[in-house]
């Protein structure tokens, strides 16, 4: 199942030993992201999966960023959904992380094919089971195929107003969202509240002191 976290990294996490210490993933854990790593430097040369100035530091920016979360996830989610995944950041992080515990659907959207393809490749040779859809998130198809579930994730996909009704379908009385948010995210958060009743927790983020973490439950669209 997934499982929070307690621990929060003390400074950079600059490679695999400090993300350990910082995380207290197992050495098969660390070695699945090490694989991850070495899989996003090689598809890099060829597709835009991340910012290339951020290649060089991947174990902060996109391993740690994402590792984060866990520390807020509900306690035994049997199903968690990742949205706009890109090249898997949060949510097959997530699924690396949570697959030595078992227990947990994860499924990742990415309407992007080349993107899938990649992060279909990462799950092939990490051996991590995870649901890859490459189609669009708020067709009804994809939410008639993946339902509610217990959390939903996204980082960088859309602010906040947008954001909201795309994800609705996928919300249950308990879900919680998870979104990796930047500066402006106070204001998208007011202007969200115009057109939807939410619970909200505005959370520090341990990898960018100008980040956030938006936490988000009790969903409901104002009448």
């Amino acid at each position: 199942m997934m499982q929070g976290i307690s621990h929060r990294p003390a400074g950079r996490i600059d490679g695999p030993k400090a993300f350990q210490a910082a995380f207290a993933v197992s050495r098969e854990t660390l070695d699945r992201l090490t694989i991850y790593a070495n899989l996003l430097s090689r598809w890099q040369k060829t597709i835009n999966l991340v910012a290339p100035s951020t290649l060089s530091d991947v174990w902060h920016r996109h391993f740690a960023d994402s590792a984060q979360l866990l520390e807020h996830a509900p306690t035994g989610a049997a199903h968690v959904l990742d949205v706009g995944s890109g090249a898997g950041f949060p949510g097959l992080v997530l699924a690396i992380m949570a697959a030595e515990h078992g227990g947990t659907r994860h499924t990742l959207v990415e309407s992007d094919t080349r993107k899938a393809a990649f992060l279909r490749e990462v799950a092939r040779e990490t051996r991590v089971a995870v649901e890859i859809l490459a189609q669009r998130i708020e067709l009804p198809e994809t939410a008639a195929k993946v339902g509610e579930v217990n959390c939903v994730t996204a980082r960088a996909l859309a602010p906040l107003p947008r954001l909201i009704p795309l994800l609705a379908p996928y919300f249950g009385a308990n879900t919680v969202g998870l979104f990796l948010k930047g500066r402006d995210v106070a204001a998208e958060l007011e202007e969200a509240r115009r057109g939807w009743d939410l619970e909200c927790q505005l959370l520090p983020s341990v990898t960018d002191a100008e980040a956030r973490i938006v936490k988000l439950s009790g969903l409901r669209q104002k009448r």
